[in-house]
């Protein structure tokens, strides 16, 4: 059972490479889809014998439904609807973002492994991963020029804060799910209308042609 929970952690992480080295946003929406359903199984392949079965149950069928299938639609359909399909001109390349990328999860990897815990039995790879995606949805915002980019890093970064957030379900359970959740859906729903604004201002979603406003 221990290697297959690895295994999820490996795969999360190894999406946040994917995602950063990525030009086409269809692809970037599948991989985050996929990362969702991966975080989605997670609750349950943590949970223990003193945890409740109905609370982890609710967390990873919430996971399922707004990360892996609501947002990544929604999304989706917003890019056909669009003339944008790739991130062509990133601030950053997206060779050196993938090596920052690596870096920091490297070194996510190795403060983790020393960081004390509050709890017994964590898993070793929980807060890596969790510090490690966090980081590769900063990269993505900070270096994106086009605003689906940038919303799917927002995405990354907060299922790096939902595997963080796994750390305290026992303790704290409603606030783990009503605080990741509803704040995921309400973030996304804003930077829905600010595609939507830019994309019937300037028929783009290049981000940049924001600085031709005037007032």
């Amino acid at each position: 059972m221990t290697g297959w929970i690895d295994l999820l952690f490996v795969l999360v992480l190894v999406i946040d490479l994917f995602v950063l080295a990525s030009s086409r946003l269809r692809a970037g929406i599948r991989a985050v889809a996929l990362q969702g359903g991966v975080l989605a199984f997670m609750p349950l392949a943590l949970a223990g014998a003193a945890t409740d079965t109905r609370h982890a149950l609710t967390l990873a069928v919430g996971a399922l439904v707004v990360k892996a299938l609501g947002i990544p639609w929604l999304l989706a359909r917003a890019t056909r609807e669009s003339t944008v399909s790739r991130e062509l001109a990133p601030l950053v390349g997206f060779v050196p973002t993938l090596v920052a990328g690596a870096l920091g999860i490297a070194l996510a990897i190795w403060l983790g492994s020393d960081l004390p815990l509050p709890f017994p039995g964590t898993h070793p790879l929980l807060v890596p991963t969790s510090m490690g995606t966090v980081w590769a949805g900063l990269l993505l915002i900070v270096t994106r020029r086009k605003a689906v980019g940038q919303v799917l890093g927002f995405l990354v970064l907060e299922n790096g804060v939902f595997v963080l957030g796994l750390l305290l379900s026992d303790f704290m359970p409603a606030m783990v799910e009503v605080g990741v959740l509803l704040d995921l859906f309400a973030a996304v729903f804003v930077m829905g209308l600010v595609m939507f604004d830019i994309q019937r201002a300037f028929s783009s979603l290049d981000t940049e042609k924001l600085s031709s406003l005037r007032d």
